[in-house]
């Protein structure tokens, strides 16, 4: 008889959990494992899709949707914000520049009435200065903040123009429908400031005219100075004030000679471009989407499914081509706990924006997060929600 009603009590809780899960809400998105996702979203012109899957011990990659009034003030201008935001050394910056620049944007925004190159370009720099600052504090107690940094992508949709900028290697695609063919091209909309890219080796050469090493070849990776890829970022201090590039900074990150001028810089590099009736949709994405799959690809694997999901249909996309790289199956990797999974892929986040509309829906507020990761750091959980795929 106990054991006739432990398993009564038992079918009811499953009941009653799996109603509970296939009715909570996807407002703030949902976490499943190392994985967080919104598979679907209205903005400002259309629909969206964000996802997040950490391989850190620590999420360094940070994201926002943000769609409404870009000013301080409910009248406009409206439209619509995304932020990609790539940490590296600590989560600190990425998570600074998430709480910090869409505010700083909409204060700019405010002062001059509309959006524009300047009011990104003041956004950005107010928030280098702002984390800057934040280390002058820090570094007595945490010196190590100093070589915290952080890539920043932004894309703004406003006025029937899309404006990117970007310091560092994520990276915004447009897709574009051409009429001719039926097909669907991808244009890149930011460029990478990458020291693996010549263009960038010869940029800082020209900067940098009496460092011989200002670019290194080091286990055949191009870095600055030996020490990182990008040559564009916010934060990194320790490589843009020589007061920080000294003890008590961990010796690794410490150069010989002092140096008086900044190593990188934080200009950004700024897009604008006006709506075209062809343009479908927008991806934007950290690094770790691009070292597993091409722009084109990625732009024919959300042309080519159901909007439902497709941020996570990438990230899914990525992670088998992670395996295949190293020879597992796809449903192994999907079994790796964080940390362990850095071996295998990058933090990787990806927000598809499509472009539904030239006319803006004031109605569509929208104030979203990728999400903060929080299983157990042994965990080992795999997901539930998988993609169709094949396991070989």
């Amino acid at each position: 008889m106990l054991t006739l009603l432990i398993n009564f009590l038992r079918s009811c809780w499953r009941s009653s959990s799996k109603h509970h899960s296939s009715s909570s809400s996807d407002e703030f998105g949902r976490q499943d494992g190392v994985l967080w996702y919104k598979d679907y979203g209205q903005h400002a012109y259309g629909e969206f899709s964000m996802a997040v899957i950490q391989a850190n011990n620590l999420l360094e990659d940070q994201s926002q949707v943000e769609s409404g009034s870009l000013s301080m003030l409910n009248s406009g201008p409206f439209g619509t914000f995304v932020g990609v935001y790539d940490g590296h050394g600590g989560p600190e910056a990425a998570r600074y520049i998430c709480n910090h620049l869409f505010f700083h944007m909409k204060r700019f925004v405010n002062d001059q009435k509309f959006m524009s190159v300047d009011v990104l370009r003041k956004a950005i720099q107010a928030t280098e200065d702002g984390f800057l600052s934040l280390v002058s504090k820090e570094w007595p107690l945490n010196p190590q903040i100093a070589s915290v940094g952080s890539c920043c992508l932004v894309g703004v949709v406003c006025d029937g123009k899309i404006y990117v900028a970007n310091l560092g290697d994520s990276v915004a695609i447009l897709g574009r429908f051409v009429r001719a063919t039926g097909e669907v091209l991808a244009l890149q909309l930011s460029p990478e400031h990458n020291a693996s890219i010549e263009s960038v080796r010869k940029e800082l050469q020209a900067l940098h005219p009496e460092d011989s090493k200002i670019v290194v070849l080091k286990h055949n990776v191009w870095r600055v100075k030996g020490l990182i890829q990008i040559s564009r970022s916010i934060g990194d201090a320790y490589l843009k004030k020589a007061e920080f590039n000294k003890e008590p900074l961990y010796e690794k990150f410490r150069l010989k000679e002092t140096f008086k001028k900044p190593i990188l810089s934080a200009e950004p590099s700024i897009s604008v471009q006006t709506v075209h009736p062809d343009d479908k949709f927008l991806i934007f994405a950290s690094d770790g989407l691009w070292e597993q799959i091409s722009n084109q690809d990625a732009v024919s694997i959300v042309q080519k499914n159901p909007r439902q999901g497709i941020a996570r249909r990438l990230v899914m996309a990525a992670l088998q081509q992670a395996a295949k790289k190293r020879e597992i199956r796809y449903s192994d990797i999907m079994k790796i706990g964080r940390g362990v999974r850095r071996h295998f892929h990058d933090d990787i986040t990806v927000v598809v924006l499509y472009l539904d509309s030239n006319i803006v829906s004031e109605a569509s507020s929208v104030s979203l997060r990728g999400g903060e990761i929080t299983l157990p750091a042994n965990s080992l959980s795999p997901f539930t929600v998988p993609m169709e795929f094949n396991d070989s």
